[in-house]
């Protein structure tokens, strides 16, 4: 992940399942009590069909067992591979953002930063920016890729997902969505927003949880929705760092599920070709389920997330802004 400014980077996100997990499963080979032996043939005539029976009986419930106990652990493993939240704050406020708590609709508490328009007063800005932040750190290590947005007549509105930062709680599929809701209800219901002109900008698992909510039927003054190295499907990156494990994700959560009903609201998908994270394949995928109005910037030296990072410029921030302007008046 590149973030621009003299920001410390969040910890590295989706890492290797051999660094969760012990290597190549170690204990099962070194331990023989773990798997009771099968018995030959000499101790079959030795000890009797009741006890061989016996014997086999245990084994069976021994190996349905594990089987169970995978089936819970490995689900879990999986889904940690897309949280990697933290406390630590990576740069100062912004020093003209607000401070606002608001409460999930389950309860949780949550922490999030109204960043105001710097060229005049908020009830004027162009259009209200609601940035869903990737999976690793917390909104103050994102600060930097939306920080240039207040300078062009945009609010800004930042949040934390439960268990980053300062939000309460533990995250979770369903969680997330919760969050993310509950964030785009706080903005509409302020009085210095202009409720009918709102951005989703998602990047990374932040792009996911946005489809969510267009899934869910929220899309009450959502002008246009940016997504910007989203994946299409939660087991498919799973299954990248854990083969096998994405079987056993809730796919009801992925993107690729909800993408074409984003229409027609205006879709712009940004992603990298040098993304080792997330694939750029996964927005081309995103963009063939896609409907129109929908636009696609592959950046052929792009890396996760760093778009609107000082080392593009201003280069994709002004496709950004245009983008914007032209959902915003269609007619032009």
């Amino acid at each position: 992940m590149t973030l621009a400014g003299d920001v410390t980077h969040p910890p590295s996100p989706f890492r290797r399942y051999s660094e969760i997990l012990p290597h190549r499963f170690t204990f099962f080979r070194h331990s023989p009590t773990i798997f009771p032996r099968l018995m030959d043939n000499k101790e079959v005539a030795r000890k009797g069909y009741g006890a061989a029976s016996e014997q086999t009986r245990s084994q069976i419930l021994f190996i349905l067992f594990v089987v169970a106990f995978c089936i819970y652990l490995i689900p879990r493993i999986a889904i940690n591979f897309f949280y990697y939240p933290d406390d630590k704050i990576y740069g100062p406020d912004p020093w003209s953002a607000e401070s606002v708590e608001f409460t999930a609709k389950d309860g949780t508490r949550l922490h999030g930063w109204f960043i105001p328009s710097a060229t005049g007063p908020a009830e004027n800005a162009i259009a209200t920016i609601i940035h869903a932040h990737g999976n690793a750190g917390n909104m103050s290590a994102h600060w930097p890729l939306v920080s240039w947005l207040p300078e062009r007549n945009f609010n800004v509105f930042m949040f934390d997902y439960r268990g980053f930062g300062k939000s309460k709680g533990t995250p979770s599929q369903a969680g997330l969505l919760d969050d993310t809701q509950s964030a785009i209800n706080v903005v509409r219901h302020r009085s210095d927003v202009n409720p009918q002109r709102l951005v989703l900008f998602g990047q990374s698992i932040g792009g996911a949880n946005i489809l969510d909510v267009i899934g869910q039927g929220d899309r009450e003054g959502i002008r246009a929705v940016i997504l910007d190295s989203t994946f299409a499907s939660y087991a498919t990156i799973a299954n990248q760092m854990l083969p096998g494990s994405g079987y056993l994700l809730d796919e009801s959560y992925s993107g690729e599920n909800y993408i074409a009903s984003v229409s027609p609201i205006p879709l712009l998908l940004i992603h990298g070709k040098a993304d080792h994270v997330i694939p750029w394949q996964h927005s081309e995928k995103l963009y063939s389920l896609a409907k129109e109005p929908k636009r696609l910037i592959l950046i052929p030296d792009g890396e996760h997330i760093d778009a609107f990072s000082d080392r593009h410029g201003d280069v994709y921030r002004e496709q950004m802004v245009d983008f914007i302007l032209s959902a915003l008046n269609p007619q032009n």
